[in-house]
């Protein structure tokens, strides 16, 4: 491969993030005769270092490129610094800016003193610079440990590359774990999957180790534990369901006493429990006791029986013009006067109402003005579509918990916690049913223990992603204030969308489910004809006035015909179609263009947006290979993305149903095939079902939907929270 050498004259971009550099290039020599021109002169570079610096000689092997916007450069394959081979070398790189406390005289006299191999001799020994003339052990130190310093850095970044990763990763990892990284490749690769992908570590361990070393093995067991908690939602597994998936994941067989002995190391080093033969990962046996002993402390506390509710209660509703039927006052007054209330109804039910109710009445009771009730009360939901949802009812501010609690997305911790809490004194939290044991602990762990807090939600909506059964748990203990909402209030006369979904939730549909009503149409349609007749829809949706932003197609899944990667790219065609006024940009196989509707993956509280939150590409910004620049408009939260950054965005056209958790849409097209078997069971049509506001067109087959009607599939999940609850409760009560 052809090669330039010299060294760095300036550095015009570098990314933190995966190392990726364009610099100025000052060329000594080559062997490409194409390249000859440059020698003693300077070219642009590009590509990814490990480290890049001005003081040493590199040794380049790519090939040249002319670029149509920015003229020929020399784009970087891989590197290598030149050695020190001569005592010139040596001398000008420990007088450089790399090396503290070392001049070009002291440098000179190191190098007269020691040698060539100066470098060595001094890593090796730490008295042999008290021979050099005018060191003293001061001096010494500070050369010694500057050079022992680089020198780590240098040889854990080789050894990455040189183990099988990529140059972005190895920069990653190392500016995570700095001088630890050498003791992390020694000991126990498994750690770096805190920030690297598992099966990627796994790979390269098994190409520099025995499959079967004890490391490996306890790595893919808590591995296979964590993936069960994905998949499951269990907080807790058999023995035998850790032995299949550790088969089923890495195919790694352990029976008998290999299977102890590696159970019995994690216990050690703390990395699981095993409690009456349940098997559980430390975080979620920790998390769950900690539920259960705040919250149980927060519910201790007394009532504060509120005597002229009644009165209260009349004011309000004249004053907001509202009018609740006794099971809504009943939830507004328990909310007051308990320290934990739980609230649970269906679509239709009137629970942002109820939340508006219970904010104002609180703010009355106290007397507060608009300032205080806002420095008391904290309204907080899991997505960023339910904290706004609640903003826009109650008049006043809402966050996700991770905004509230500060969470730090590189270090994965909360600045609110057990060490410094929060101060508001209620504290309402929407969509329960979203929320897994670690977030609901680390909530608990933020407020203070004499807060009130107020759980709203849906119990028959889908169960958090992450592990747990809160609200259900809660719930089902019997052992708080709880507040289930019954009636519907329609929209109209005909409206059955809120019917539809009592009817799924208790798996009773009405013989006329298919027959249109104001609000919803079922039109049946072969598998084949699907993806169509949803174009048809929003087509004549077009006609009538609405746009993509008043009309979300929720699916299943991502694969397949009826997908939502091919729904998108349909709906994108039809609603935002190619344009010479509006610019694109292409990400893996992914056409993005401006004006179109995406969806946010990820948590980014930085930049205030959140998993589930949908907007709209404003500008693209075409500034050249990796620099290029896409604006992101949130409901007027504008954020700018990096191509690197898209892969936390999918269009939006059409989502998934879990995606869709936590938010309302206007209007909803709802496909239903038999092509989405593995996901057709009851919660998740519920769900989907009771995300419609003004009205509902479910696609597809009569048989498919009623399959998934009175399918239970994943309503089931292992978890100790109650059994903890009632044990704590009990015990305190004796």
């Amino acid at each position: 491969m052809n090669y330039i050498k010299g060294k760095i004259r300036n550095i015009i971009y570098q990314n933190e993030e995966n190392g990726y550099v364009v610099a100025v290039f000052r060329v000594k020599e080559t062997n490409d005769v194409s390249l000859e021109e440059y020698v003693g002169k300077t070219l642009t570079i590009t590509g990814n270092f490990l480290d890049i610096n001005t003081e040493e000689t590199y040794i380049l092997k790519g090939e040249g490129l002319r670029h149509e916007r920015f003229g020929f450069q020399f784009k970087v394959e891989s590197y290598q610094k030149e050695e020190l081979s001569s005592t010139d070398a040596v001398k000008e790189f420990l007088a450089s800016s790399l090396i503290k406390g070392c001049g070009k005289v002291l440098a000179s006299k190191i190098v007269d003193t020691l040698g060539l191999d100066a470098i060595n001799i001094i890593k090796e020994n730490e008295q042999a610079l008290l021979m050099v003339p005018g060191v003293n052990e001061s001096k010494a130190k500070i050369i010694r440990d500057s050079l022992l310093a680089y020198s780590i850095a240098d040889d854990s970044l080789i050894k990455l590359k040189e183990m099988g990763f990529s140059i972005p990763e190895a920069t990653k990892i190392y500016k995570k774990y700095q001088n630890t990284t050498k003791s992390i490749i020694e000991n126990n690769l498994y750690i770096l999957c805190e920030i690297i992908d598992f099966n990627k570590i796994d790979n390269i361990f098994r190409k520099n180790h025995d499959a079967t070393d004890t490391v490996r093995i306890k790595a893919c067991t808590l591995e296979s534990m964590r993936r069960l908690s994905f998949n499951l939602g269990d907080t807790y597994y058999h023995e035998e369901e850790i032995k299949d998936a550790l088969i089923r994941e890495f195919n790694i067989y352990l029976e008998g006493d290999s299977f102890s002995e590696i159970i019995y190391e994690l216990e050690k080093e703390n990395q699981i429990v095993v409690e009456d033969n349940m098997y559980y990962l430390t975080e979620n046996y920790e998390a769950e006791e900690s539920i259960a002993n705040i919250i149980h402390d927060i519910a201790s506390l007394r009532e504060t029986p509120i005597y002229d509710f009644a009165d209260k209660i009349d004011e309000l509703e004249e004053e907001i013009g509202v009018h609740y039927n006794s099971d809504q006052k009943q939830a507004i007054r328990k909310s007051l006067e308990n320290q934990v209330t739980i609230i649970s109804g269906g679509p239709g039910t009137g629970k942002t109402t109820i939340i508006n109710g219970i904010v104002k009445l609180y703010s009355k009771i106290n007397d507060y003005s608009p300032m205080e009730v806002i420095a008391n009360v904290a309204l907080l939901a899991p997505t960023g579509r339910a904290s706004k949802k609640m903003s826009m009812a109650t008049g006043m501010p809402a966050m996700t918990i991770h905004r509230y609690l500060k969470w730090n997305k590189d270090t994965n911790s909360f600045a609110v916690n057990e060490f410094h809490k929060s101060m508001e004194k209620l504290i309402i939290v929407d969509e329960m049913s979203m929320i897994d044991i670690n977030l609901f602990n680390a909530l608990l762990k933020g407020i203070r223990s004499s807060a009130r807090l107020i759980l709203v939600g849906d119990v028959f909506q889908l169960p958090s992603v992450g592990p747990g059964l809160i609200l259900n748990d809660l719930i089902t203990s019997d052992l708080f204030t709880f507040c289930p909402l019954e009636k519907i209030y329609r929209q109209s006369e005909n409206s059955y969308i809120p019917y539809l979904a009592r009817e799924i939730k208790n798996k009773d549909l009405a013989e006329d489910f298919t027959t249109q009503k104001d609000d919803y149409n079922f039109l049946e349609a072969d598998p084949i004809y699907v993806k169509e007749m949803i174009k048809r829809i929003c087509i004549m949706s077009k006609n009538k006035g609405l746009n993509e932003n008043d009309i979300q197609v929720l699916a299943p899944m991502y694969k397949g015909e009826n997908g939502i990667d091919n729904l998108n790219i349909t709906l994108q065609e039809l609603f935002n179609p190619k344009s010479a006024e509006k610019s694109e940009i292409k990400i893996g196989d992914i056409i993005y263009r401006e004006n179109d509707k995406v969806l946010q993956l990820q948590n980014n509280p930085d930049c205030n947006v959140f998993n589930g939150d949908i907007g709209y590409i404003k500008k693209i910004n075409k500034k050249g290979k990796n620099k290029d620049t896409i604006i992101i408009d949130f409901e007027g939260n504008k954020v700018e993305y990096t191509k690197e950054d898209m892969r936390e965005i999918k269009h939006a056209y059409a989502i998934t149903i879990h995606k869709s958790q936590g938010s309302e849409f206007s209007h909803v097209i709802l496909p239903i095939t038999h092509n989405y078997y593995k996901m057709l069971y009851n919660k998740l049509i519920y769900t989907g079902v009771s995300r419609a506001k003004k009205s509902l067109v479910i696609i597809g087959e009569v048989r498919a939907f009623m399959m998934a009607v009175n399918n239970d599939y994943a309503s089931t999940r292992k978890t100790t929270l109650k059994l903890r609850l009632m044990h704590k409760f009990l015990k305190n009560s004796e």
